[in-house]
């Protein structure tokens, strides 16, 4: 990995109302990345029209997602924040990528299984080659991390499996071309530390999300201080005053799942939550994540929605990141068309 620049690319998809989970398992994290890498965070709409979306939802949607980030605490002018349909070598390499990747690759995708469903014959041909655009929104930046979850784990080793194909396939011309370690780097994953699972307030054994129909399920970063307060207070939890150790929380979802918001929230372990309030009441306990979270979170909401009331400023934003995005991907893209022997200007 020594011959690639150390950087980092990750991106959220723009489909409306971001959450806890979101936060605790993505972009908290990003923020944390930034004193670290030299870091690209991409709202990815080109994948969020892989499944039908409303155009005036989806701009609304875009703008959301690049206002959470900045008031979550990403600096745009240190680092570049853009949205993924204004860097046109994105779609370029992913069509690159659809002819690298083997069509037994992308047939092994557990999450395309899950989103088809049973109608697996109308979902769209963008749904089932998502994962090849997802590499080229790494590999087009030559990208050496990645933040991940446990859902998109698959989808960064297919990443790795088709840069690593792409190397061996052009591996003499790469060579003649002065690249002596191959072209692409074999992107490493960054596994997230506690609490990157946020799981339903309704039940804590799913995953928290914005379809959810109560949305007492979950903490929009939105939610103000009210707001955030009720949905806690009212979270389901059982009789059980909480555990000393975190083996009590074992064939207790809902009272892990508070204690890893607590433990993520407070930049600490759930072993030092239990610690502190092993033995107290669910009544109490909520009461400290209540004053926890809204001093937390009542800031990113208040800043966003000051944020989505200058549009302009966030087009901005993005177009800058765009074009500072675009100087680091055209040169990889030109560079994959000499290896590939395409001619080009």
């Amino acid at each position: 990995m020594a011959a690639f620049q150390e950087r980092v690319f990750s991106g959220v998809q723009p489909t409306g109302n971001l959450h806890l989970g979101n936060y605790l398992g993505a972009i908290k994290r990003f923020v944390e990345l930034q004193t670290k890498y030299d870091c690209i965070y991409c709202v990815v709409d080109l994948h969020a029209i892989t499944v039908w979306q409303d155009p005036a939802e989806l701009t609304k949607n875009i703008r959301e997602v690049t206002a959470a980030f900045i008031a979550c605490g990403i600096d745009p002018t240190k680092h570049i924040v853009f949205n993924q349909s204004q860097v046109h070598e994105h779609a370029e390499l992913a069509w690159v990528f659809n002819c690298v990747a083997r069509l037994g690759w992308l047939n092994r995708m557990t999450q395309f299984k899950e989103k088809a469903g049973k109608d697996r014959e109308n979902a769209s041909v963008g749904l089932y080659a998502y994962p090849s655009l997802m590499a080229a929104d790494i590999l087009a930046y030559r990208a050496t991390h990645v933040p991940v979850g446990e859902d998109q784990k698959q989808h960064l080793e297919l990443t790795r499996d088709i840069a690593q194909k792409f190397n061996n396939d052009y591996a003499e011309r790469i060579a003649s071309l002065g690249f002596k370690d191959g072209f692409f780097p074999l992107t490493e994953p960054l596994i997230s530390g506690p609490a990157t699972r946020v799981m339903s307030f309704r039940d804590g054994t799913k995953k928290m999300s914005k379809s959810e129909p109560s949305d007492y399920s979950r903490i929009n970063l939105t939610d103000d201080a009210d707001a955030i307060a009720q949905k806690i207070r009212k979270a389901k939890t059982d009789p059980e005053p909480l555990p000393g150790e975190e083996k009590g929380l074992e064939s207790r979802p809902e009272a892990d799942n508070l204690v890893g918001i607590y433990a993520a929230l407070a930049d600490t372990t759930p072993a030092e939550v239990l610690k502190q309030f092993g033995g107290a009441q669910f009544s109490t306990f909520k009461n400290a994540l209540v004053d926890l979270s809204v001093a937390k979170l009542g800031p990113i909401g208040a800043e966003m929605k000051r944020l989505v009331q200058d549009p302009a400023h966030i087009d901005g934003i993005l177009a800058d990141g765009a074009a500072r995005a675009s100087k680091i991907a055209a040169p990889v893209i030109r560079s994959v068309k000499d290896i590939v022997g395409l001619v080009h200007s």
